[in-house]
């Protein structure tokens, strides 16, 4: 596959450009094309530009409000509401987790769902940026069925991914970011744009059967079976039940209807470790606990145990050095 390698500011202004053109206020547009980027850098180049392309056609077709009135209403001491307006999921998330930081710092805990939004990217951006303010952060999205549920032949869940960051004093934060299915939906068209086969297990086709052929997938799987189905389901108790929008199978489509609102909900809480503990305590053992995790014997051929965050966090900083690989096709439409 041809490919193309930039720097990520130079890949951020591209998609920032084409962001811009469609109609996005330039505040909007930056809001995105960053939080685009955090997933390149990251090597989540199912979240990353990759994406842009989509954007823009749901704007262009009316699905995304460009100019939103994005409000918020706080319903208790430690928790409100982001109305998004249908605008971008990006900047509407964004919102909600700077409004989560907010009573967080004042009351220790903060907890804000948004509405009417639609989808907000990679959800590691948004814990990360409580965990920089020393807030330890959890963020779920709920997505439209792609998903079986367990011993199911039928999509009924989304990938509904959750995500959690955690300080520390030394090292980077603990970053989890993982769908509920086998593997993120993205990760399944960044093959197919590769034009390249799929592992055992990450989806099925319509009878239910593992697929290698990217074209061929209809569903995915759930993580560990059960589990994993059971978690996907409270993530859309969180972000669909909790905030009064729509759940599973009655969640708009990603990828069609280009000109329906999506009404889309997410849930973002950020939480000071000072109202349970000692922080200074706290954020000591974040950094033993990370540290002795690393330092568990790896078994044969394998060269160290790593916690959630440390690929990412690895990548990141090769990546800002050597720059950002995407496939050329993506790389001509954001340069057309």
């Amino acid at each position: 596959m041809d490919t193309v390698t930039l720097s990520h500011e130079q890949l951020k202004k591209l998609s920032y450009k084409k962001l811009k053109e469609v109609g996005l206020s330039e505040a909007h547009a930056q809001k995105v094309a960053t939080i685009l980027i955090h997933a390149d850098l990251r090597n989540v180049n199912s979240h990353g530009v990759l994406r842009t392309e989509h954007y823009v056609n749901r704007i262009a077709a009316g699905g995304i409000d460009t100019a939103p009135t994005i409000s918020f209403e706080q319903t208790g001491k430690v928790t409100g509401i982001v109305n998004g307006g249908d605008g971008i999921g990006h900047v509407v998330a964004d919102e909600a987790t700077n409004k989560a930081i907010h009573l967080a710092k004042e009351n220790g805990v903060g907890m804000v769902t948004a509405i009417n939004s639609s989808h907000c990217g990679a959800l590691s951006y948004y814990v990360q940026k409580i965990a920089n303010q020393g807030l330890i952060g959890i963020a779920m999205s709920q997505t439209d069925k792609i998903v079986v549920p367990y011993v199911g032949t039928e999509s009924f869940l989304g990938t509904n991914p959750i995500a959690y960051g955690v300080p520390a004093k030394r090292n980077k934060q603990f970053i989890l970011d993982m769908a509920t299915s086998n593997v993120a939906l993205g990760k399944v068209l960044n093959h197919k744009e590769k034009n390249e086969p799929i592992p055992i297990g990450w989806g099925v086709d319509e009878k239910g059967e593992s697929v290698t052929d990217p074209n061929k997938v209809v569903s995915l799987l759930p993580f560990g079976g059960v589990k994993g189905y059971g978690l996907a389901i409270v993530v859309d108790i969180f972000s669909g039940l909790l905030t009064g929008s729509k759940f599973g199978p009655h969640i708009s489509k990603m990828y069609s209807n280009l000109d329906q609102k999506r009404k889309l909900g997410h849930y973002f809480c950020a939480i000071d470790p000072e109202m349970f503990t000692n922080k200074e305590q706290f954020l000591e053992q974040m950094d033993q606990m990370m540290e002795e995790l690393r330092n568990v014997p790896p078994k044969k051929g394998v060269d160290q145990v790593y916690v959630p965050g440390d690929i990412e966090h690895a990548d990141e900083e090769r990546n800002k050095r050597e720059g950002v690989t995407v496939p050329k096709s993506v790389f001509n439409y954001l340069n057309s």
